[in-house]
């Protein structure tokens, strides 16, 4: 069985719970459990072929392309109403008080902390930075185990309360899946193999800023954990991933053992996961971390930086770990200073992990032709 991975590479819907992970309850969950994870990955299969019709143009009955309208934030909440029809009911727009629903409430202001973070910290003005409208739909489907992008708006889950919680509980879920929309118009990584962990390396970089952002965390206090507080008391683990020790975020009876690798020495070779993009995405998630604890302070304002000028003007689609170590370390040149601390922590974080900045193969070319990917002032 498959999730979140049906569409082409080029289209993919981004869900933030991997396929592993439902294969696993589905193989060893309760009765009720396997039944739901079987439907969740019905469902999402059924939201993938909307979303590959989606970047052909054709939206389903009542979807429309956000429209760019005045410049500023621009939130829309929807409730599906435990139904699949999207958007839905709107419950709560910009300007509008609390409605007390919690996941309303919550998919509103994960929205305009990513908003925020995006427009605060680099003048990006919302998903496509030029404006778009932010739709969110809340209870959609019956105890949805998911949460995604799926190329125009966001979509969460209830969770089944067994093993999962609400989706709109942990504000980096919502930052990470927002951040697939802002690498559509940017690098607009392939979904697959390096590109693909890059791809989703990126949504957890800045789905964690958003969290440290919103709880005022500098690199060093921060706990690095993505989805904290997605699991019920049922599950042992603190989250499905962790930046700063890939592989020890879960190890639980239903679920598995967290299969990220930290180094590329234990880079995992699959064809599942669309090449393994939720597994080694571990591999430059740590390389960030290292990056930012190095550096101190805020990691939104350094690392995050470099990161965000990397994905925004430098990275193209076919952009592997060596070529985003490469480029991030001659932006870290270029924002701060040859030699700089900044520069020298970035050559850090990536021989960390087992990548040398420079290294023989395609990175050095590639980092020279991606500083010149065609179209990218287009998009600003």
């Amino acid at each position: 069985m498959h999730v979140c991975n049906h569409a082409s590479h080029r289209n993919p819907l981004h869900c933030i719970l991997p396929p592993y992970m439902l294969e696993e309850i589905a193989q060893n969950g309760t009765p009720d459990m396997q039944a739901q994870a079987s439907a969740t990955l019905a469902m999402t299969k059924m939201m993938t072929n909307q979303r590959i019709a989606a970047a052909r143009g054709e939206f389903p009955a009542g979807a429309a392309a956000p429209k760019a309208p005045s410049p500023g934030k621009h939130r829309y909440v929807y409730t599906a109403n435990h139904g699949t029809n999207l958007p839905g009911t709107l419950v709560r727009s910009e300007g509008d008080a609390p409605c007390g629903d919690a996941a309303v409430d919550e998919a509103y202001d994960g929205a305009g902390a990513t908003y925020d973070l995006y427009w605060d910290a680099y003048q990006r003005a919302s998903i496509d930075n030029a404006n778009m409208v932010i739709n969110s739909t809340v209870h959609y489907s019956n105890n949805y185990d998911n949460a995604f992008w799926n190329g125009l708006q966001m979509v969460y889950g209830d969770g089944d309360g067994q093993l999962f919680n609400r989706f709109t509980i942990a504000i980096d879920v919502m930052g990470h899946e927002l951040t697939h929309g802002v690498t559509q118009y940017e690098a607009n990584l392939t979904y697959s193999n390096q590109p693909g962990a890059l791809n989703e390396s990126m949504s957890d970089v800045f789905g964690s800023l958003v969290k440290q952002r919103s709880l005022n965390q500098d690199a060093r206090s921060a706990d690095w954990i993505i989805g904290e507080g997605l699991f019920t008391a049922n599950v042992h683990g603190v989250g499905i991933r962790s930046m700063k020790a890939p592989g020890t975020a879960y190890d639980d009876p239903v679920l598995g053992k967290d299969p990220q690798p930290d180094h590329m020495s234990k880079y995992v070779n699959t064809v599942n996961d669309n090449g393994g993009v939720h597994i080694n995405s571990g591999i430059p998630n740590k390389a960030f971390y290292l990056i930012a604890y190095e550096l101190g302070g805020y990691a939104w304002e350094k690392a995050g930086k470099i990161w965000y000028v990397a994905l925004s003007d430098r990275l193209n689609s076919t952009s592997k770990f060596q070529d985003a170590a490469n480029v991030t370390h001659a932006v870290a040149g270029e924002l701060y200073g040859t030699n700089s601390l900044e520069q020298q922590a970035v050559k850090n974080g990536w021989a960390g992990v087992g990548i040398t900045i420079g290294a023989s193969g395609s990175g050095c070319l590639a980092a020279l032709i991606s500083a010149f990917r065609p179209n990218a002032s287009a998009r600003k």
